[in-house]
C-alpha cells in the first residue's frame, strides 16, 4: 500500500482526479485546507508567542465575573 498527496491547482483539476480514482475504484480521502481567515490565523499565532515568552495574564475564575 501507498499513500499519495496530490496538490492540485484548481477545482478542475480536483474534480478530474476524483473522477480518475473513482472510475479505477480507488479509495481516496480529501482534506480541505485554509478553512481560516489567514488574519484569524496570524492572530491565534501571535497569542501563542506572547504566551510562550510570558506576556500573558492568568485571571482566576472566581474573580471572571466580578
Amino acid at each position: 500500500m501507498e499513500t499519495l498527496t496530490i496538490h492540485t491547482k484548481n477545482k478542475a483539476q480536483s474534480k478530474a482526479i476524483k473522477a480518475v480514482l473513482k472510475a479505477m475504484e480507488i479509495p481516496f480521502e480529501t482534506k480541505s485546507e485554509g478553512n481560516y481567515n489567514p488574519e484569524f490565523v496570524a492572530k491565534i499565532k501571535a497569542s501563542e508567542e506572547e504566551e510562550k515568552h510570558g506576556k500573558t495574564k492568568a485571571i482566576s475564575t472566581d474573580d471572571l465575573w466580578k
